[in-house]
């Protein structure tokens, strides 16, 4: 049983109340509790040998571990609030190196105004697992899904993909600017981040908007990184592959109407000119993905990283 078969036998059947707009399944969960904003709630969690090795620098570490959280808010288009912090250390812990993380959770909650107002601290035998809660919220009925994608959609992508292991998954800046735009302009119809690769996080917003994809192979934006580690190295991912699959790039995947796609790309750049807007193709009508190269249209079954199962 794989991450998100897990999940959904897990959600199936949890209780919901008159509050809940949105639960299991998206981004973040959405709560109505009166008032021109809705309430965003997201946990996520990091552990030593699965998102971080044990030599990662401290103050990265605390910086992906909020930064996580924030790329959910930011796919939904939300302003973070506050933030709790749970921390399972083993008995011997280094007392310092913990410091250091939390000053890496604290920098980055003081860039982007999220409080830290609490948390808990317990045993986890072996290694370091930090989870974090966070809140945040959205002007009312602004909150981007990932089902409201529409047959003849733009699909668009923030950034570059791929090689993320080679650093930029544990320094990357989650695009809460770039979301909190999209949401308030109208523009964007689905949205999510890119946290497991794009070919399966993409998937993701196709299922729960009921529609496919077409993406052209020579416009999707490919990391130096990536392209730079197949050389030499014939185990490498061929960068195109590594650019579709490689994970914890956690850019922005999100589509809108045809008519709108000049109009997104001209007002992104210029509210932000530094960061790398691209249109990678079109959402369809018939189900699944594909591919457009140079030996034509065809499907692919490659996905991104999934817990328990792998890449």
């Amino acid at each position: 049983m794989n991450e998100f078969q897990l999940i959904a036998r897990l959600t199936r059947s949890v209780p919901s109340n008159s509050a809940v707009v949105v639960g299991p399944g998206d981004d973040c969960a959405v709560l109505d509790l009166g008032g021109d904003r809705q309430l965003l709630l997201k946990t996520d969690a990091v552990v030593e040998g699965v998102h971080f090795t044990a030599d990662t620098e401290p103050e990265r570490i605390g910086h992906k571990a909020l930064a996580r959280c924030l790329s959910d808010i930011a796919a939904m288009g939300g302003t973070p609030t506050a933030a709790l912090i749970t921390l399972g250390l083993p008995k011997d812990f280094d007392s310092a190196r913990v410091e250091k993380i939390y000053s890496g959770i604290n920098a980055l909650a003081t860039r982007t105004g999220t409080a830290i107002v609490g948390g808990e601290t317990t045993t986890n035998p072996d290694r370091l697992l930090i989870s974090i809660s966070i809140l945040g919220t959205v002007h009312r009925g602004k909150a981007l899904l990932r089902s409201g994608s529409k047959v003849g959609d733009a699909v668009f992508v923030s950034g570059e993909l791929g090689g993320s292991i080679h650093g930029r998954h544990l320094d990357f800046e989650p695009r809460l600017a770039e979301g909190a735009w999209l949401a308030e302009s109208g523009f964007a119809h689905a949205m999510m981040d890119v946290s497991d690769g794009l070919a399966g996080d993409l998937r993701h917003i196709l299922q729960a908007s009921g529609v496919g994809a077409e993406l052209l192979s020579r416009s999707i934006p490919i990391t130096r990184e990536a392209r730079s580690q197949s050389k030499g190295d014939s185990s490498a991912k061929p960068p195109l592959l590594a650019a579709l699959t490689d994970g914890e790039d956690f850019e922005l995947v999100f589509t809108v109407g045809s008519r709108d796609a000049v109009a997104v790309l001209d007002g992104w750049k210029a509210k932000f000119p530094e960061v790398k807007l691209t249109c990678i193709g079109r959402i369809t009508e018939q189900p699944g993905l594909r591919l457009r190269d140079e030996r034509g249209l065809r499907g692919f079954d490659v996905g991104g990283y999934v817990h328990f199962q792998g890449n």
